[in-house]
């Protein structure tokens, strides 16, 4: 499975972005799928997952409220819809994909993810 993620860019503070992740094979219906982010000097985090069912959705702290994550099953893509944009958000994005449904209490968790995008660029300028 190859996942390509797109969408990034650069964006005044409270601006949006929406990421898009279209994975290679459609074996996507009962995999979890997750957006992971890394700043400059930082170690690579959560931001959002979603499961088989759009109702399964989890999102870090740092983020809840703001951002939202989809998923279109007939176009094998993921999407991550940000808004109220913040310098704090500025980082490469991934995307990621677990060929199984993950309980919530491991979707955080990068050894969990079996495939993961190239990643995008987001840049929040103050």
């Amino acid at each position: 499975v190859q996942l390509q993620a797109s969408g990034g860019g650069l964006v005044q503070a409270g601006g949006f972005l929406r990421l898009s992740c279209e994975a290679s094979v459609p074996t996507f219906s009962r995999n979890t799928l997750g957006w992971f982010r890394q700043a400059p000097g930082k170690e690579r985090e959560f931001v959002a997952s979603i499961g088989w069912s759009d109702v399964a959705t989890y999102y870090a702290n740092s983020v809840k409220g703001r951002f939202t994550i989809s998923r279109d099953n007939a176009k094998n893509t993921v999407y991550l819809q940000m808004n109220s944009l913040q310098p704090e958000d500025t980082a490469v994005y991934y995307c990621a994909a677990a060929p199984r449904p993950l309980a919530t209490a491991v979707v955080v968790n990068l050894g969990v993810y079996d495939y993961w995008g190239q990643g995008t660029l987001v840049t929040v300028s103050s």
